[in-house]
């Protein structure tokens, strides 16, 4: 019922705005008739087939740092192959004082890191229960699989501004890999292993299996003062006091403690290192920039009262910089640049950096010129008519244009696997489009009035649409661009290249900078394709594809009659 509601509400939104723009323009104004219809109007409605070019296009090194969230863990894609996540990130004291009192002594240390969770259900007793589906991957068939990770001490210093940037520029960091199992990533000059700057061990190899239960913590338990707390899911662990106590609690009432710049200069960050624990495992994405994601010292402080002590904390919030670090054990299929000339019969979409699809709305000039010739009202000089604010009249109204992308059937069968709820691996996989040439989004998402903030899977489904299967058993995508080729037509544009991205937050629309890229047209990417480790393999637009199947630009417009 659901579905069906989203439907009809798109399709009172179309026609409403169909009729509405047909309405307000002179051009299409009803002399005969005031019933619509092939044989009583002055126009009438037709659909073609514009034709476009789509290609491969392989991420080399994509900006890991400055994300919403970050990856952690292992994931084995069946269509790509193995991708390891971890993680190097600063940690800043939320007390700034350098100030513990006297004779601080650590009782525990705890990290905890909140997985992205929602309310599914309630317990007899009223309690929430959770669902972590939104950050989880790795889980199909009803099972987690555990992965392996380590804490260690990092001694590279991650730098706030880039030297060989302008004095505010931001330091990035990229995605890099050797071929080898190493953590790299790139500082814009050069490669950097963070296995090679380990210090301390902090936590020793530890099996970690996400869940979806709830932190529960009991604070003076079995007594009349009992209290329960519960939080929504998260990576809790406790880590190694002695050496928190060298590192902070050594450290009372020094300058290395007094301000987040001298803290950062003394103490240089974590290493959150994942590795394979099985042949499977699983990879979370976690909420890093919420306060609630820190490391709590609790210690004991002596008291004004003698022989007595004060229970205390001092925290450490991941506020600092963060970035991920990916290895990739991509064996299933070759990524490369693809065929910018007669396109790609093969199209991959990996993310964690790995792979973008360009597609440029016209196979060539020649095709470009057609279009905008059938669509414009010719001024009978080799030009076009403008209005009174130079925008280019029209002789044909665009009503909808449609990219249709068709999954390839290499994502169907045996070794692609189910939830515990019969979805299959690409049931919530959305395609994510941009303008290229901007990095921008399309004017088509703007227009998207289907936005929920809660739940991204049903967001933007008129400009972004859902994974569905035709009427020939085809799963199929389809991307409205109908304001953005109205643009081209109307306005000049010169943005005929989409970028396709794979997407588990299609709200998400923040870039990533590609390194080294100023003479590319590709010089960013939507930062939500970097942090899914997920893939999908399309059919694309080369003549040997299948026309059933052949990625295509559906063009449906409004006319007059001769």
């Amino acid at each position: 019922m659901k579905k069906t509601f989203k439907a009809l509400k798109f399709s009172a939104i179309f026609l409403f705005s169909t009729a509405a723009f047909v309405a307000c323009d002179k051009d299409f104004t009803v002399i005969e008739s005031n019933v619509l219809g092939e044989n009583n109007s002055n126009f009438n409605t037709n659909v073609e087939e514009i034709p476009i070019t789509a290609y491969n296009k392989k991420l080399e090194s994509v900006q890991v740092n400055g994300l919403a969230s970050y990856l952690l863990g292992v994931y084995n894609d069946p269509a790509y192959g193995q991708t390891t996540a971890s993680i190097i990130t600063q940690v800043s004291p939320s007390n700034t004082s350098g100030e513990l009192g006297d004779n601080p002594t650590i009782d525990s240390v705890v990290v905890s890191i909140p997985y992205y969770s929602r309310t599914n259900d309630f317990d007899d007793d009223g309690n929430a229960l959770y669902t972590i589906q939104d950050s989880l991957y790795g889980d199909y068939n009803g099972t987690t699989k555990p992965f392996k990770l380590s804490i260690y001490q990092n001694n590279y210093f991650l730098r706030n501004f880039d030297p060989a940037g302008e004095l505010t520029d931001s330091q990035k960091y990229y995605s890099y890999s050797d071929g080898s199992s190493d953590n790299f990533v790139y500082n814009g000059t050069s490669p950097i292993n963070f296995d090679a700057n380990i210090g301390e061990t902090i936590l020793e190899p530890t099996s970690v299996t996400p869940s979806a239960n709830p932190i529960i913590l009991v604070t003076d338990r079995d007594t009349d003062d009992e209290v329960i707390t519960r939080s929504v899911p998260a990576f809790r662990v406790k880590l190694d006091t002695t050496f928190w106590h060298n590192t902070i609690i050594k450290k009372n009432n020094s300058t290395e403690l007094s301000n987040s710049n001298n803290f950062s200069n003394y103490f240089r960050g974590l290493f959150f290192k994942a590795e394979a624990e099985a042949a499977d495992g699983s990879m979370i994405l976690l909420n890093m920039g919420t306060t609630a994601a820190n490391i709590t010292i609790y210690y004991q402080q002596d008291s004004a009262t003698d022989g007595e002590t004060v229970a205390s904390t001092y925290v450490l919030t991941f506020s600092g910089n963060t970035l991920n670090s990916f290895t990739n054990d991509i064996t299933e299929v070759t990524l490369a640049d693809g065929d910018d000339v007669d396109g790609d019969e093969t199209l991959y979409l990996k993310g964690a950096g790995n792979a973008m699809v360009v597609v440029d709305l016209f196979e060539d000039e020649d095709a470009k010129a057609n279009f905008i010739d059938d669509y414009r009202v010719s001024d009978g000089a080799g030009g076009y008519k403008t209005d009174d604010d130079g925008n280019f009249l029209l002789s044909r109204l665009i009503n909808d244009a449609q990219l249709i992308v068709f999954e390839n059937d290499l994502m169907q069968g045996a070794n692609f696997p189910q939830d515990e709820n019969g979805n299959d691996f690409s049931h919530y996989n959305r395609i994510y489009a941009y303008d290229i040439e901007n990095s921008f989004i399309t004017s088509d998402y703007s227009n998207d009035v289907i936005e929920s903030s809660t739940d991204p899977f049903n967001s933007k489904l008129i400009s972004l649409g859902q994974r569905v299967i035709d009427e020939n058993d085809n799963y199929k995508y389809k991307i409205r661009l109908t304001e953005h080729l109205n643009n081209i037509l109307v306005r000049n544009s010169t943005n005929t290249k989409i970028g396709l991205v794979l997407s588990s937050n299609v709200n998400y629309t923040t870039n990533a900078a590609i390194a080294d890229s100023e003479s590319d047209d590709v010089t960013n990417v939507p930062a939500a394709s970097i942090i899914t480790p997920e893939g999908t393999i399309l059919y694309g637009s080369n003549v040997n594809v299948d026309d059933k199947t052949r990625m295509k630009l559906k063009v449906f417009y409004t006319a007059p009659n001769n």
